[in-house]
Formats: C-alpha cells, structure tokens, sequence
C-alpha cells in the first residue's frame, strides 16, 4: 500500500518540484537515443565495468531495435542525466525471448505467469536504468547505475529521488501510450520494497538470480499501478506522462 503523504508536504508542491528539477523526454530520434547510449557507456563499461569499453562511447544491444527508450534531462543545465528503456518483443521474431527470460530460465516460476502464453504485443520489459555518476554520489551507490532511496524526496535531498522515480514513471507512462498492460523487470529486493511506497506494486515471479548483485524477476500491471499511485505520486505522474504524450503526438 502506498504510504500517506508526510506532515508539510503538500500535493501540488511535489510535482511542482519535479518540474523545477528534471524533464522527462521520450528518445524518439537517434540524436536522443545516442544520448541514452552514451550515458550507458558511462556508466555500464567506464565507471562500473561490467560491460567493455566501446571505441564509440556508446553501450548497445540487440534489443534496442525494438525498444522504446527515454531520458531524463536536468532543467538547470539541458543536461541528460539519467535514461532507460523498455524492451518490447521483436516484431519479427514475437515469440523471441525478452532480455529477463533470457536471464532467468529455470529460475521462472510458470504457475505464477507463463509469459510464453501472453499476447506477447502486450507486454514489455523495464531496463537498463541508468544514472550519471554525478547524481548517485552518496554511501552505498558507487556500485549501482542507478539510485534507489526510501524517501523519494520528502527529505532535502530530493533531486536524487525524483530523477529515479522520473525514470520509472516515464517507462510506466510510454508502456500505456503503446496498450502494454503487463511489464516485466530484475529488481532488486531494496528496489521493490521503496518503490512499493508510492503505490508502483510488483509481483515476484521466479526466484533470485545473481545479476550484478541479487535479482528477483518480477511483474507490474500497467493498468493497476496508475490507479493505484500514492495520491501526492500522481500528479507527479500525471505531469511525466503529458509531456511524454506532447513530445510524441504533437506535431513538430
């Protein structure tokens, strides 16, 4: 259950201040998907090696050819400081397994979900989130490419909190511009439990596996989690998801 919203903080005050800090952008054009690769690089091969150096700067995949990508931009500088994507099934190969599906294999509980049974045009997976170094700077980080925190900006600190909810909030938000209904995601134990705070629920579905540390596959339901949101998160998402409506129906 999403929890109420603290003492002094007010509804409007919280999306306000996401506005006055970060933007969510779709990556629509290789200009902006560049962007999220080279922040991968980054972050992925350069600071935290799990993955080599590329000659080019830029961390790719396969997958990426049919994902939907998006960024996070900081207000103050126009700088791109956090990106992620969602990995949809491969229109020429529908039946193709997902990055997670990939990574778990037996690990997949089937009575829970067979995702191989699902209308496969419906669902997607959450991943490579990534955060500029620069703004995961805190105890206990160094080895992640990406923030989580408890308090979601409720403290102070609140421009770390906003750009990893930001984040999760915009793949949510491009998930329902494309009908996905159910989306799929290696998450941290930590990850679901401050992520549960504001009403963004996952089910887990199979067992951990060690993937840069332990990882639960697990389940969200798009339709569910947007009427479920913390009642001081929505209009945060609200906000997250009408820019991402402009940027991708309004005409140029």
């Amino acid at each position: 259950m999403p929890e109420a919203l603290p003492p002094g903080i007010s509804i409007a005050s919280f999306s306000e201040g996401y506005r006055k800090y970060f933007e969510v952008v779709p990556a629509t054009t290789h200009d902006l998907k560049w962007h999220n690769f080279h922040l991968r690089h980054e972050v992925y091969a350069e600071e935290l090696g799990w993955e080599p150096r590329r000659p080019d700067g830029i961390a790719t995949d396969d997958y990426d050819r049919h994902s939907l990508h998006c960024l996070v931009r900081a207000v103050a500088t126009h700088a791109f400081v956090g990106g992620a994507r969602l990995v949809l099934p491969d229109p020429e190969h529908p039946a193709a397994p997902l990055p997670f599906e990939s990574a778990c294999g037996a690990a997949l509980d089937r009575r829970i979900v067979d995702t191989a049974a699902l209308d496969r045009s419906r669902i997607a997976e959450m991943s490579r989130l990534t955060v500029a170094a620069s703004y995961r700077r805190r105890p206990g980080e160094a080895g992640q490419a990406f923030v989580i925190d408890d308090d979601f900006g409720i403290t102070p600190r609140i421009r770390l909190p906003y750009l990893t909810l930001g984040l999760y909030l915009g793949l949510i938000a491009l998930a329902r511009t494309r009908g996905i209904a159910m989306l799929f995601m290696l998450a941290e134990p930590q990850l679901v439990r401050s992520i549960a705070h504001v009403g963004i629920d996952t089910v887990p579905i199979g067992g951990a596996i060690d993937h840069h540390g332990e990882r639960f596959p697990s389940m969200i339901d798009v339709g569910a989690v947007v009427v479920g949101l913390a009642p001081y998160i929505r209009p945060f998402f609200d906000t997250i998801a009408g820019d991402i409506e402009r940027a991708l129906y309004s005409p140029a």
